[in-house]
């Protein structure tokens, strides 16, 4: 069992990176080379702007080759919550937001070739409880009547047709939701924005950053120093770096998925035919899907924990056996990889994208960066060209989350209280 990333251990080679010293200037420096960064690089490429890229590790090396590759229209939370608390125009267009990125993601990979495995599957939403499947009713007719016609109910007695498990009573699908090979698409992205022009620096991390004057600043590296007319933070749930202010209003999550052996096609045909992105309705639940090379790949928040290969491996322990739960007839199924990484997550699971101190950023997906990212870094290139109404999350405040600085003490303690809910409901 390797314990990294299916997704990075599959994909090409990025050959379209820099080389020597990070000096000079540039126009833009964009810190972070994920989805996030890799878009808002590209976009502002192609419209002449000079752009370095700095990062830490690799390319798509961090949370965006570490996702479970579902690429999920709607929001990472309840719409009705969200029309109760913000109101039903505010509610509506963020749920575009969601969906309008998907069809981003599928433009961007046909627009610049990048073979990712995208496919449109639909996204369904089991209930793991019967009385889950009253709420998810609820949502259908909320969904459809109000912002998304493209959803279907599927009742517990056709459950039987989605999936090969007695462990749900029904669901709900959104049919619009995509998936494609996340380190595919990372290392595409890289390359076309290498192509128009972007200078990406891999291994080179930020270790200093110094306002000179209105947005321009001094970004230093262990590679050299460059000055730039405007900084994008792109770094989501980093731990390290000059990036505080942004940590006191990030909780890193640590999620862990584990990807079997390849399974024959008549196993796959009974337990999914459909061969959707899955995800289910426990508080603390389970996403999985199958891989191109007819992999299940399993997922969730196993531990409340941070990711590290011991803490990885521990994880992928409580994932083999909720995967055994079920699906019975894989509990002796040989697991090849197993691997961790962490959500960004904000306070309302809502993203954040604007401008503090000088600095533009967008980062805090809640476990819809795959297509979140995407959009929001093509959005934040438009609002650095001087358009403001480009951002869709510019209304938004961002206060920091009392008593976190960085390091979530808490999140055992959020993890107890989610399995006590998950018990009683």
């Amino acid at each position: 069992m390797k314990l990294e990333s299916y997704w990075l251990d599959t994909a090409p080679a990025f050959a379209g990176g820099a080389v020597g010293h990070v000096d000079g200037q540039a126009d833009v420096v964009v810190i972070g080379a994920g989805f996030t960064g890799l878009s808002a690089a590209l976009e502002l490429a192609r419209r002449g702007a000079s752009v370095v890229v700095l990062e830490a590790g690799r390319v798509g090396g961090e949370a965006s080759g570490r996702n479970g590759g579902h690429c999920n229209s709607g929001l990472a939370h309840d719409y009705a919550a969200l029309a109760a608390r913000l109101g039903q125009p505010t509610a509506q267009a963020y749920y575009r937001v969601h969906v309008a990125a998907v069809d981003e993601v599928e433009r961007l990979a046909r627009e610049e070739a990048i073979d990712c495995d995208f496919r449109r599957c639909g996204r369904l939403k089991l209930a793991a409880k019967p009385e889950h499947f009253a709420g998810i009713a609820r949502a259908y007719e909320r969904l459809r009547e109000e912002v998304d016609p493209n959803v279907q109910l599927v009742p517990p007695e056709a459950i039987g047709e989605e999936i090969g498990s007695t462990a749900f009573f029904g669901g709900l699908i959104q049919t619009t939701s995509a998936q494609l090979h996340v380190g595919k698409f990372g290392v595409g992205l890289a390359e076309a924005a290498a192509r128009h022009g972007a200078r990406i620096h891999e291994q080179t991390p930020v270790v200093g950053l110094q306002r000179l004057s209105g947005r321009r600043h001094r970004v230093t590296t262990p590679r050299g120093v460059v000055d730039a007319g405007q900084v994008l933070v792109a770094t989501g749930a980093t731990t390290r770096g000059p990036f505080g202010w942004f940590r006191r209003r990030i909780v890193p999550v640590g999620s862990f998925i584990v990807a079997t052996e390849p399974l024959e096609a008549a196993t796959l045909d009974r337990l999914v035919p459909r061969r959707r992105n899955y995800v289910t309705s426990k508080t603390i639940g389970n996403y999985f899907r199958i891989t191109p090379d007819d992999r299940l790949l399993f997922g969730g928040r196993a531990r409340f924990a941070m990711s590290n290969p011991r803490s990885d491996r521990k994880s992928g322990d409580v994932l083999r056996a909720t995967l055994a739960e079920i699906f019975p007839e894989l509990a002796d199924v040989r697991i090849d990889y197993c691997w961790g990484g962490l959500v960004d997550m904000t306070a309302d699971r809502l993203p954040r994208a604007g401008e503090h101190g000088g600095l533009f950023y967008a980062m805090g997906y809640s476990g819809h960066g795959v297509q979140m990212s995407v959009g929001t870094g093509k959005a934040m290139a438009a609002v650095m060209e001087g358009r403001a109404d480009a951002n869709p999350w510019r209304d938004l405040d961002w206060p920091a989350i009392p008593g976190h600085f960085g390091k979530p003490w808490f999140l055992p303690l959020v993890g107890a209280y989610y399995r006590v809910q998950d018990a009683l409901h």
